[in-house]
C-alpha cells in the first residue's frame, strides 16, 4: 500500500534546569552565586527530502521527540543544547493538527524546511537572581517544558498534470510513453496504488511535471475504495487529462464515465472541476472504422464545454505528441506558481491559551504586559522570523490582548513591552 498518510506524535525537547551554586575557593570566603543556566531543548524540524517520495518513514514508528536540554552546572557553566530532531518528508506534505484538523505547515514551494514545535527554553541559574538586599539566592529557575502535539502528515504530489481516469485505461502506458517513468503496467484493477510522476521533456523549455493518479471508482469522494487517498493529489496539480478507453475495450462507457469522475472530483473539492481538462481518447488502435463514431460522440458532448478531446493511443504513441504541446500551451497561459496551502494553526501558541496575564502602564507610560501565557508564549516563539512574528500578532489578537489595549487607550506609537521586548504599536 502507498504511505501518504500518516499519524504521529511529536514532542520537543525540554529546557535545562537553572543551577543553584556559590563560589567556593580558599580565598573567597563569601562568594558569591555562580549557578549556570540550563540548555534549551531541542526543536522538531521538519525538511523537505526530494529523494523521498512516500510517507512510508512514519508507517511504523509513531513517536518522534527532540533531546533534552542539560541542566546547568556550578562556575557559571551552562547546560548543553538538546539536539534537534529534523524529520524528512517528500516535498507536497501537509502538516496538520489532529485534533481540529487546521494546516500547520505545508512543505511545498519554498518552504523547504521549518521549525513545528520549540524547544523549551533553559531556566536561569541563581546567579541572576542576586540583588543588593537578596546576595545569596538560593533558587534558579526551572526549565521549560516540552510541547507534544499529534499530527497529521498528508502527501499531496505536486505535479503540472493529473492524469485521471478509471482503472486500465491505459495511464501508466501513457505516463511511460511520454516521460522517462517506469511505472508497473498490468492489465488488472488497481495496479497502480501510487501516484507516478515523469517529466515531459518538449522543445524550448516547454517542459511539464506530470502525475498518473491511481485508477478512481464510483463513490471515490466519499472515501469508497482509496478513493480520499486518490483524489488528494489531484488538488495541486494545475491541468487535468481525463483518460478514457474509447475502444470499450472492457465494456466501458467513455462519455458516462467522463462524468462520473467529474461527480466524484465536484464532491470531493468543487475547485477541482475550475481546472482546465482535456480528454485523451485512448486504445484507438483498438477502434475498427464502423466504431469511430465513439471519438465524434465525446466531441460532441465535450467540446462544446471546451474541453479538446484528442484520440490516441498510448501504446503506439499515436497522437502523444498533440496532446502534449497542448497541454503544454494551457500550461503556459497560466500563473505557474504552486499551490500551497497556508498555516492556520501555531502549535506554540496553541498550549498557552487559558493561562493569566496583566496589563498595567510603566513608569514612562509604556504598556506593560505580563503573565506566564506571555513569558511561555515568548520563549516558545521566534518573533525575529517573518512567520513568529505574525503568529505572535495573531496571538495577541486571539487572546483579546489586542483589545485590552484599545481600551485602556493605546494609540499608534505607543510602547508596548514584554520581557525584554518592545514593541510599538499601529492598528
Amino acid at each position: 500500500m502507498f504511505a501518504d498518510r500518516a499519524k504521529i506524535i511529536i514532542k520537543s525537547g525540554k529546557g535545562g534546569n537553572g543551577h543553584v551554586s556559590f563560589r567556593r575557593e580558599k580565598y573567597v570566603p563569601n562568594g558569591g552565586p555562580d549557578g549556570g543556566d540550563g540548555g534549551r531543548g531541542g526543536n522538531i524540524i521538519f525538511q523537505v527530502d526530494k529523494g523521498m517520495n512516500t510517507l512510508s518513514n512514519y508507517r511504523y514508528k509513531h513517536k518522534f521527540a527532540a533531546q533534552n536540554g542539560e541542566d546547568g552546572g556550578k562556575k557559571n557553566c551552562h547546560g548543553k543544547n538538546g539536539d534537534d530532531l529534523i524529520l524528512k518528508v517528500p516535498e507536497g506534505t501537509v502538516i496538520k493538527d489532529v485534533e481540529s484538523g487546521k494546516v500547520i505547515a505545508d512543505m511545498s514551494g519554498k518552504n523547504q524546511s521549518q521549525i513545528i514545535l520549540n524547544g523549551g527554553k533553559g531556566g536561569l541559574g541563581n546567579q541572576h537572581f542576586a540583588t543588593s538586599t537578596m546576595q545569596a539566592p538560593k533558587y534558579a529557575q526551572p526549565g521549560q517544558e516540552a510541547l507534544e502535539i499529534e499530527v497529521l502528515l498528508e502527501l499531496k504530489v505536486i505535479a503540472d498534470v493529473g492524469l485521471v481516469g478509471f482503472p486500465n485505461v491505459g495511464k501508466s502506458t501513457l505516463l511511460s510513453r511520454v516521460t522517462k517513468a517506469q511505472p508497473k503496467i498490468a492489465n488488472y484493477h488497481f495496479t497502480t496504488l501510487q501516484p507516478n510522476l515523469g517529466v515531459v521533456d518538449l522543445e524550448e523549455g516547454r517542459g511539464f511535471v506530470i502525475a498518473d493518479i491511481p485508477g478512481l471508482i464510483e463513490g471515490a469522494s466519499k472515501g469508497i475504495g482509496l478513493g480520499h487517498e486518490f483524489l488528494r493529489h489531484i488538488e495541486r496539480t494545475r491541468v487535468m487529462i481525463h483518460m478514457v478507453d474509447a475502444a470499450s475495450v472492457e465494456g466501458r462507457e467513455p462519455i458516462s464515465d467522463i462524468h462520473a469522475i467529474n461527480r466524484e472530483l465536484e464532491a470531493y473539492n468543487p475547485m477541482l472541476l475550475e481546472k482546465p481538462q482535456v480528454i485523451a481518447a485512448n486504445k484507438i488502435d483498438a477502434i475498427y472504422d464502423e466504431n469511430n463514431h465513439i471519438i465524434e460522440q465525446l466531441k460532441n458532448e465535450f467540446e462544446p464545454e471546451g474541453i479538446k478531446v484528442f484520440p490516441v493511443s498510448a501504446v503506439s504513441g499515436k497522437g502523444l505528441k498533440d496532446l502534449m504541446y497542448y497541454v503544454s500551451t494551457l500550461l503556459s497561459n497560466m500563473d505557474d506558481e504552486p499551490i500551497v496551502y497556508e498555516p492556520e494553526f501555531d502549535p506554540s501558541l496553541h498550549f498557552f491559551k487559558d493561562e493569566p496575564y496583566t496589563i498595567c502602564r510603566g513608569d514612562d507610560g509604556a504598556f506593560v504586559v505580563e503573565g506566564p501565557k506571555i513569558d511561555k508564549m515568548l520563549g516558545y516563539t521566534n518573533i525575529d522570523s517573518e512567520r513568529g512574528f505574525l503568529f505572535f500578532q495573531k496571538y495577541l489578537k486571539e487572546q483579546g490582548i489586542l483589545k485590552e489595549l484599545e481600551e485602556m487607550g493605546i494609540v499608534d506609537g505607543d510602547t508596548v513591552r514584554m520581557y525584554g521586548h518592545e514593541f510599538d504599536y499601529y492598528k
